[in-house]
């Protein structure tokens, strides 16, 4: 028999104010149909004054625990993804933990792929699980990236968002095929050659200032759609899948026509497709999770159903994994 991860329970929070591209067209140069033509963003939500990352992180984690019928303690270990922490440091993972009222002296700790971070915060916690040194463990993607963005720079404000959302995962056991329950195979991926494309111009050892978010969007769109499309096939390959076999294909929510290209590629037709960003905006590394929490939410994502991951992020990251719901 195999250890598995699998899922045992979901949750997600969004901050209560909503940004229109309304409203952001009566601020900066910039209109309602430019945004959506260009991304597909309706709207997106932005954290309240004092509203932080662990804050949302920890609404998310409580909701996913309650789904799981676990408590606090039950967790073996808690690993959020983010790139918008509290503080340089103590992790927002141990905030998370203090937040939740853990009293077991469980490990947590942040993992940093920008985008992708949801993807490579369930890969290590997968692994934790595997290797059988957890048997439970709280996977967080939290961002508050507004926190972040030149509100002054129309290319890049209108895209982004804050949320949160979590997933809790058990050990399972299976026979080792793509038939088992749980997370069947993950894919990780990074190019610092390319940092340029996309990341914040500030941090504690540059300019002691935490700087704004700047990205090259068409350099950034090409390598999307290429480096997702070819780490989602690495993903099928390695489980023996086809991209038929795949029930549902939750991308990370960067740019609808990069979510439509990537699913072109890869033969996935639309319907198949839980897409967000039209109420979400990019919301890094809680994008993936706050779409996984739509879809089991509006019950679309069944158990047994095969749910495809991916994303790419600054760094640039990209990744992607299958889980047997």
């Amino acid at each position: 028999m195999v250890r598995r991860s699998i899922v045992a329970g979901i949750g997600s929070y969004l901050p209560e104010r909503i940004v229109t591209n309304a409203e952001l067209a009566a601020r900066i140069d910039t209109s309602d149909e430019w945004i959506q033509e260009r991304s597909g963003i309706q709207q997106r939500h932005i954290v309240a004054d004092g509203e932080m990352t662990s804050d949302l992180a920890t609404c998310a984690a409580q909701r996913a625990l309650a789904a799981a019928g676990m408590e606090p303690d039950d967790i073996g270990i808690i690993v959020v993804a983010t790139s918008t922490p509290d503080e340089t440091f103590p992790a927002t993972a141990t905030v998370v933990q203090s937040k939740l009222g853990c009293a077991n002296g469980s490990m947590g700790f942040d993992v940093q792929a920008v985008c992708s971070g949801f993807v490579f915060a369930l890969a290590t916690a997968d692994n934790f699980i595997k290797v059988g040194q957890v048997d439970t463990a709280l996977v967080i993607g939290a961002e508050t990236f507004s926190k972040i963005l030149d509100w002054e720079d129309r290319s890049t404000c209108v895209l982004f968002g804050d949320g949160a959302g979590a997933v809790v995962l058990k050990a399972g056991e299976g026979d080792g095929s793509s038939a088992d329950r749980g997370v069947l195979s993950t894919h990780l991926h990074s190019d610092g050659r390319l940092h340029d494309l996309l990341y914040v111009d500030g941090g504690p050892s540059s300019t002691g200032q935490v700087g704004h978010l700047r990205m090259e969007g068409r350099e950034v769109f090409k390598h999307a759609v290429t480096k997702m499309s070819e780490v989602t096939i690495e993903a099928l390959e390695a489980t023996g899948l086809h991209a038929d076999d795949i029930d549902w294909f939750v991308p990370h929510q960067a740019n609808r026509r990069i979510i439509d290209g990537t699913a072109r590629k890869l033969g996935i037709t639309g319907e198949r497709v839980v897409v967000t960003i039209g109420q979400h905006a990019n919301t890094s590394a809680a994008s993936i999770p706050l779409a996984l929490s739509v879809a089991v939410e509006d019950k679309r994502i069944q158990e047994g159903n095969l749910v495809l991951l991916e994303a790419m992020g600054g760094g640039l990251t990209w990744g992607s994994g299958i889980v047997r719901w």
